[in-house]
């Protein structure tokens, strides 16, 4: 059955992530911030709107993957934003990954207007979105995820419901804990064999196939080492979750020291100018001290 879909935000992984909806036949309007960006899905076929409500308007589902919470909360709750102007019954999908607190509140407004929503962050970076194998970890009413998911495995392969508004937004924080956690761990591993006098891609091709392997491992640490640092997860991204997930565990009165070490090795990348490399520019720091 063919959608009308609204997909706001067609970024490094907005844009894989429509273009899969739209090669099934789905019928899609766009709005993003920089209309190059969606470029592609419009000579595709995609039909183009000057502001996110726009799209939302003329939309049965509406799907957003924005930067911060701040443009979520703008995007959603603003005068002529999503909430206001969507149809009657639509369901609206936000994949940002975003406060769990802002989930709820997102959810409460749609409910309020006769919409449903989920709050649906993703992980698997650029490759993840163009491989249509994205973790879609998901917080809303089930009868909400139901009518989503045929659209989610267009998207994803591993896509759970986790509990309502806000239960995505908090899985997707444990998931951004583990892999900051995880980005430390390999750039150490690297950085010593470096200054051990070993060759650091040697060491990684015999690392990484074993019990200190995994997608980071596997994935970025090879840009790093080749000095490609384009983003597929932006640093001035991870900053932000780390951010959203040090507030939650503080919330919990939950102590989490290796998380409080990444995000201040992740500040000083930042403070270097590198906000707008990929994640992999984590080693970039641990080469130039």
């Amino acid at each position: 059955m063919s959608l009308s879909i609204a997909f706001i935000g067609t970024g490094v992984m907005g844009r894989s992530m429509a273009g899969h909806l739209q090669k099934a036949g789905h019928t899609l309007h766009v709005y993003n911030r920089t209309k190059e960006k969606a470029a592609a899905l419009i000579e595709a076929g995609a039909k183009w709107h000057d502001t996110a409500g726009s799209a939302a308007a003329e939309a049965d589902v509406v799907f957003t993957i924005v930067g911060f919470p701040t443009d979520v909360e703008a995007t959603y709750l603003g005068k002529g934003g999503v909430v206001e102007r969507a149809k009657p019954g639509a369901l609206l999908i936000d994949m940002t990954t975003s406060s769990p607190a802002l989930a709820v509140k997102v959810a409460a407004a749609a409910k309020a207007r006769g919409l449903s929503s989920l709050d649906a962050p993703v992980s698997g970076g650029d490759l993840g979105a163009k491989e249509a194998r994205l973790v879609i970890m998901v917080g809303g009413d089930a009868d909400a995820f139901a009518r989503a998911k045929p659209l989610f495995e267009l998207m994803g392969k591993n896509i759970a419901l986790h509990g309502g508004p806000g239960a995505g937004q908090f899985c997707k924080m444990a998931n951004q804990i583990a892999v900051a956690v995880g980005m430390v761990s390999w750039c150490e591993a690297l950085a010593f064999a470096k200054k051990a006098g070993l060759d650091p891609a040697a060491v990684h091709g015999s690392i990484s196939g074993g019990a200190a392997g995994g997608w980071a491992m596997t994935n970025l640490a090879p840009r790093a080492l080749a000095d490609n640092y384009a983003p597929g997860f932006y640093v001035k991204h991870i900053l932000k979750d780390l951010r959203i997930a040090l507030e939650s565990a503080a919330e919990m009165k939950l102590e989490l020291p290796g998380l409080v070490c990444a995000k201040k090795l992740y500040d000083q990348v930042a403070a270097r100018g590198w906000e707008d490399c990929g994640t992999q520019a984590l080693y970039r720091l641990y080469t130039s001290l």
